[in-house]
């Protein structure tokens, strides 16, 4: 398969598009005419710039990788491949490079028997004379067939079922964790990261992932730190053979900060495929949750990630009837052998778990799921190409078209079920580990379904419709109110809001702004209420569509429709000073072709057999900004 790329809109064409305005003040819409350069507003702060990142790639070094029959996947050729270079994808042994690199890369292969495979079919004697080393070496690791054995091998040892070498789940925990069994990979992979890490420039920051799966619910969080390989080295990463509840995990983590002084950011992930458990009213002992558990929680999960490979987990039309735009990338295939479906719960989506959490705070004083919104791609090829054109598949199995067609070994989920999604966006004052540690900690990040949309995004009380306008926008958002990821105290005036959007110059125009608002009331429940704040094209009314330019045919689309840049000024018409609030910012493109439509047409077959829509709106998602009453 040829490698497809996007190439770099000239800086000159771009700054020549025109740009648009659409402020909202309470509930009335105007337009006007931007003159100042749109990349000079947005970019132009003493403060923060934006960067983009991965910080969820898998590599070999992660069982299930090698397992999937990409062992050739190493953190070396991950790295490489997010600075921009040219690499050979593991899976298909085709040329494939980002159309632009990326600022920052967390490769965070699974904790559990880190590294084990490759060690093992290297000669490692701490794993070849064990009972798990020979059975492995037994199969073979030289055929996908070896490969599959392996993987069936591992999957049902860890569910305790009768497996061909009759393994058990301790028997690899024993034979392929315990001890220093992981120590040569981790080193090695913390070597890799300081050799590639160039601050200023490019930031690779260390981490793995703790892989909760009990029962088939997914509980999976990404860890990763502020610090490089001299911290990293005093400890081996915690897994969930040493304990799959959280509470564990995050009593591990204040015990290694305190011991070797890291600052670690935990982020969860897929909280769609949790089977009810990722943002619950009892605690994964079941315990009542309480304001210690609150206060705990709130510390470590400061961000989630609510977008990638497999599915988005804002919301799900069943949970949020009256959002037209909820279904966007449904992907509800559980973490079983056996093809169960998860069904939407409260518990599954960031935006109930956003008002659970106000929820909880009204009643215990402290909000436990108070989170930043995140994406990144959970690659499992090593390489973070999520691209509608240019996407490289979550692993071996529905890497190029051909194959995507067949089961990918998730539940009975399929190549096209999986989503090209996404990055993270972070507001850092410099590319370095502490600057973009730091911006995660404050939540001054937002997520991306793919396009690297800029997003500016400001609440307070004393901003005027003049600031949105002014050269010095970004100044007096930090001066006169505070960013993404930020706290507004009680008032008994609406707060305000400034938000600006500047499209990808490689992507499509922008369709809308919209601010989601979640409060609870003096009854105690929680609801939430979509505002169009900002239309492209002149549009006054949110309910008309901005239409579709893609051809079915040929898969191209044209920017003859939407906007360069959207900006708006809203204040909230809605307000009640006594009632617990967030708001976020949700930015939609113009309709653009899927990739399933892409494949569909190199494969010569109807789209509709793909089970996909062909076009999808990309967006991007801002962390909230709450208000808490007096």
């Amino acid at each position: 398969m040829m490698k497809k790329m996007l190439w770099p809109a000239t800086i000159a064409a771009f700054l020549m598009l025109a740009s648009a305005i659409v402020m909202a003040n309470q509930d009335i819409l105007t337009t006007a005419a931007v003159d100042s350069p749109t990349q000079q507003l947005l970019m132009s702060s003493p403060k923060t710039k934006v960067l983009w990142g991965d910080t969820h790639n898998h590599t070999g070094n992660s069982f299930d990788v090698y397992l999937f029959g990409t062992p050739s996947s190493t953190p070396e050729t991950a790295y490489r491949f997010a600075k921009g270079h040219e690499v050979v994808n593991p899976t298909t042994g085709a040329r494939w490079q980002l159309s632009r690199p990326l600022d920052f890369l967390v490769v965070a292969d699974h904790a559990e028997v880190l590294g084990a495979l490759p060690s093992l079919f290297s000669g490692d004697e701490r794993l070849v004379n064990t009972k798990s080393g020979k059975e492995f070496l037994a199969i073979g690791n030289k055929t996908r067939q070896d490969l599959q054995r392996l993987y069936d091998v591992v999957n049902y040892a860890n569910s305790n079922q009768k497996n061909e070498a009759n393994l058990t789940q301790k028997d690899l925990f024993l034979d392929l964790h315990a001890g220093d069994k992981r120590l040569g990979a981790w080193e090695s992979y913390i070597n890799t990261a300081e050799e590639h890490n160039e601050p200023g420039k490019f930031t690779t920051l260390i981490g793995w992932e703790w892989t909760s799966t009990t029962g088939g619910a997914n509980l999976h969080r990404v860890i990763f730190m502020a610090q490089g390989g001299d911290v990293a080295k005093q400890f081996l990463p915690f897994s969930t053979f040493e304990s799959d509840d959280p509470e564990k995990l995050w009593s591990w983590l204040e015990d290694t900060r305190q011991k070797t002084g890291a600052e670690f950011v935990t982020i969860p992930h897929n909280s769609n495929l949790s089977l009810g458990k990722f943002f619950p009213l009892v605690r994964a002992n079941g315990k009542p949750i309480d304001a210690e558990y609150a206060k705990t929680r709130a510390k470590w999960e400061r961000n989630v990630e609510v977008t990638q490979i497999k599915g988005d987990s804002e919301t799900h039309p069943a949970l949020s009837p009256n959002d037209e735009f909820a279904d966007f990338e449904t992907y509800n295939f559980a973490l079983t052998p056996d093809g169960v479906r998860a069904e939407p719960d409260a518990a599954d989506y960031i935006r109930s778990g956003l008002k659970r959490g106000l929820e909880f705070e009204a009643k215990l004083g402290v909000n436990p799921y108070k989170f930043g919104l995140i994406g990144s791609t959970d690659t499992h090829t090593g390489i973070a190409a999520v691209e509608e054109n240019n996407f490289a598949g979550k692993s071996q199995n529905d890497s190029y078209p051909e194959q995507r067609e067949n089961e990918v070994g998730i539940g009975s989920a399929k190549g096209w079920d999986m989503g090209a999604a996404g990055y993270v966006a972070v507001w850092a004052n410099e590319n370095d580990r502490q600057n973009i540690v730091d911006a995660f900690q404050r939540r001054e990040v937002y997520a991306s379904t793919g396009p690297r949309i800029t997003l500016r995004f400001f609440g307070g009380y004393d901003f005027s419709a003049k600031d949105i306008t002014s050269v010095d926008f970004v100044a007096k958002g930090y001066a006169k109110g505070v960013p993404m990821g930020g706290d507004l105290s009680a008032s008994d005036t609406a707060p305000s809001f400034m938000i600006v959007a500047e499209k990808d110059p490689n992507a499509a125009n922008l369709d809308r702004i919209q601010i989601v608002k979640g409060w609870v009331g003096d009854d105690g429940v929680s609801r939430e209420k979509i505002y169009d704040v900002a239309l492209s094209d002149g549009r006054l009314d949110g309910s008309v569509p901005v239409g579709n330019t893609v051809d079915l045919k040929t898969g191209k689309y044209t920017n003859t429709i939407g906007d360069t840049q959207l900006r708006a000024y809203w204040q909230d018409p809605d307000f009640n000073a006594n009632d617990r609030a967030f708001y976020y910012a949700r930015v939609l493109e113009i309709p653009t072709p899927r990739y399933s439509l892409l494949d569909a047409i190199e494969l010569g077959i109807d789209v509709k057999d793909t089970g996909k829509p062909a076009t999808i709106q990309e967006r991007v998602y801002s962390s909230p900004i709450w208000y808490t009453p007096k």
